[in-house]
């Protein structure tokens, strides 16, 4: 045998069999204790934005570039975090995450401006973009294949559960202190999570770090996804508030994000050293697994917009009681969640799969079926309905993303995968904000065709309502008048009624033509495939 061959033989080895010197379940709570604390930073901002409109003087339209700003910095880095710890080694770069997360965090709660606000929010969003992806190599080289499933839950609770809470924390804090202990909150967490990382996360012995000098940067690669990402992230944030197309702003915007995305896929197919391996989409789970985490964000992030929205503009619920009504939901994520790692090896990802996928369409269209009279336990079931199955897509879809992916590819992987979680969060909410709209307009125009002189039931209606109002003291033309208002905000509000079942529908109808794409992914391994230990 050559010495190379030797060489590259005993690479092979020290993949295989390295282990953390620490219990690798201790690794799981440090990673997943920060990745919860970025999590719920994002979810916890939306929350104040008000407040924080208030606090420096600005309209709260001006305030959401404290969340499109975060967002952007954010994909910029999540697809090239595996490039950084390339160079930096993955234990130096997500300990240098966490501390500009942390000290930026600092400095958002000091901010006397909205610019000053804006600018550390990047800021933050560079160091909090890369947090989940690194975190998630970690666990995932850190334990055994037999033991990924149940890694992947213990993570996936920070990642779905943490959406969950935000909305009800956020309203407690903003309301019970300020808006700026929502960044405050995170320096302890912070401190805790680089303290515990320095002790117990090693680097394995074959993720060798390489050096500036002899490193080729592929600047043009790298400038070509900053602008794509960045402006892609600006025109599904400020879209539907622009009126899309209507907006030159925004044209100009797709046209540019369009034109950068096309020659960054191609760039970084074919350059020698890319910046994000586009290569992994080879593989057909890597592949098929990025469309249904594309997908998984799309809905979940969507449908959790979508339901505080219907409870508070709708049902009069406090901006607290919808964040409650959304929490039973997340105590069933944390039930489902191991229930799900310990399925995984016993009966594989396809399955399990399609099993979140039908039961989560079919939550959606349980909540299709609500109208302007439930109560708050079926608001809150509905939710729980669409957790069970969303336990189920998770794990599996994370599991089967990286069956067949090189350990040393992996954080490459996960920033890539992430990335298409994030933006299809940012999909979602843009999207069901749009056909919300959209739909409530054309409903209303439909309903308002009755108030005729000519339509039965609108004359009936006009006279009981006008005879009431003359019964309590207006004059009969006053009364009439009044007798219409009131009809046309029952028709804003049937129409808002008739929008949110439309789309809590197509979002279900979304979910359900996914099961055959779920049923497309490889078996894995039997190596992979190990039973749990008992």
């Amino acid at each position: 045998m050559s010495a190379g061959a030797g060489q590259a033989a005993l690479a092979a080895s020290a993949e295989l069999t390295w282990t953390p010197r620490v219990n690798p379940w201790i690794v799981t709570m440090v990673v997943m204790l920060t990745t919860f604390m970025e999590v719920l930073d994002g979810a916890i901002a939306n929350v104040a934005l008000p407040h924080i409109a208030s606090s420096l003087a600005v309209s709260v339209d001006e305030a959401t570039w404290v969340l499109t700003s975060y967002l952007v910095s954010n994909a910029i880095v999540l697809p090239i975090s595996g490039w950084f710890a390339s160079i930096f080694g993955r234990k130096n770069f997500y300990m240098a995450c966490v501390a500009i997360f942390t000290l930026s965090s600092l400095f958002c709660a000091l901010a006397t401006s909205l610019q000053m606000l804006v600018i550390l929010r990047v800021i933050q969003g560079v160091g909090g973009g890369a947090l989940q992806p690194t975190s998630q190599a970690i666990l995932f080289e850190s334990h055994p294949p037999k033991h990924q499933g149940l890694a992947m839950a213990a993570y996936g609770m920070g990642v779905v559960v943490a959406p969950v809470i935000g909305p009800t924390l956020g309203g407690w804090i903003t309301d019970t202190y300020t808006w700026r202990w929502i960044f405050l909150i995170n320096i302890p967490v912070g401190i805790v999570s680089l303290l515990l990382t320095s002790a117990l996360v090693d680097d394995p012995p074959y993720l060798v770090r390489r050096s500036w000098r002899l490193l080729r940067v592929d600047y043009i690669g790298l400038g070509l996804l900053a602008v794509g990402l960045g402006f892609l992230q600006v025109v599904l944030d400020k879209g539907q508030r622009d009126d899309w197309f209507g907006s030159p702003f925004i044209v100009a915007c797709t046209v540019t994000f369009a034109v950068a995305l096309v020659a960054a896929f191609f760039r970084e197919l074919w350059t020698k050293d890319p910046v994000v391996d586009l290569r992994l989409l080879k593989d057909r789970n890597f592949l098929v697994a990025n469309v249904l985490m594309f997908m998984l964000g799309f809905v979940l992030y969507g449908s959790t917009v979508l339901i505080p929205v219907f409870l508070q503009t709708l049902m009069g619920y406090t901006a607290l009681l919808s964040g409650l009504a959304l929490s039973p939901g997340g105590l069933v994520t944390m039930v489902m969640l191991p229930i799900a790692g310990v399925l995984l090896p016993r009966v594989g990802p396809r399955w399990l799969i399609a099993v979140g996928l039908l039961t989560g369409g079919l939550s959606l269209f349980y909540m299709a079926g609500w109208d302007l009279q439930i109560d708050y336990p079926t608001a809150a079931m509905g939710r729980i309905y669409q957790a069970f199955g969303l336990a189920f897509l998770f794990v599996p879809i994370n599991a089967a993303a990286f069956t067949f992916i090189p350990r040393p590819k992996l954080q490459n992987a996960t920033g890539i995968v992430n990335l298409a979680r994030n933006i299809g969060g940012s999909a979602g909410v843009a999207f069901v904000t749009t056909w919300l709209a959209r739909r409530a307009q054309f409903h209303q125009n439909a309903l308002v065709g009755h108030l005729t002189p000519y339509d039965a039931g609108f004359l009936a209606f006009q006279q009981g309502a006008g005879g009431f109002l003359v019964g309590r003291g207006s004059d009969p033309s006053q009364a009439a008048d009044q007798a219409l208002g009131l009809a046309y905000g029952l028709v804003q509000q049937q129409s808002g009624m008739l929008a949110f079942i439309d789309t809590f529908w197509i979002l279900g109808v979304f979910f359900l033509l996914l099961i055959p794409l779920a049923l497309l992914l490889k078996k894995p391994p039997a190596k992979a495939a190990m039973p749990v230990p008992m």
